[in-house]
């Protein structure tokens, strides 16, 4: 059984229409959602560049909003990794052997984290940032860009 680490920056294409939101859609439709795991900062990093995009008037207000309510709910169905101490610990770390700004430290140390509360589960780093794909190979996770690859051919059929 295969789980999901959703970066934000994959997590965003969710609600904002970008190249990969097609494919990401049909990933998120094939998994369970107790299978989709995101930072507990990923929301907030969302709603961030959503309401950045909203002042730049690249998003009209009506469609913020929409966008903003769609990321709560989607959020609410997904596991969220706790920023808790292990997970700071975990960035600060990162941050040593890295070259990845705190924001996407901690968002791979969220996933770490939760790879470490799950082991023997094979978690999939999900992200459209190829310095965070990049750092996430480093670290042993198996990755996916849902801009450059075609996801619905990763995730297999589930048994009936």
């Amino acid at each position: 059984m295969s789980f999901y680490f959703i970066e934000a920056t994959a997590f965003a294409k969710l609600f904002v229409r970008e190249q990969g939101t097609e494919a990401l859609i049909r990933l998120m439709e094939a998994v369970e959602d107790n299978r989709k795991l995101i930072a507990a900062s990923t929301p907030l990093e969302v709603y961030g560049a959503i309401r950045r995009r909203e002042r730049a008037g690249e998003i009209a207000p009506e469609d913020a909003l929409a966008a903003l309510e769609m990321v709560r709910l989607e959020a609410a169905r997904m596991v969220q990794q706790p920023l808790n101490p292990a997970v700071l610990e975990a960035a600060r770390q990162l941050l040593d052997r890295s070259a990845l700004r705190w924001p996407g430290a901690l968002q791979l140390a969220a996933a770490m984290t939760a790879r470490d509360m799950f082991r023997g589960m094979e978690i999939t780093f999900v992200s459209t940032s190829e310095g965070m794909l990049e750092a996430a190979r480093a670290e042993g996770f198996e990755t996916l860009d849902p801009a450059r690859e075609t996801l619905a051919a990763q995730e297999p059929a589930e048994a009936p």
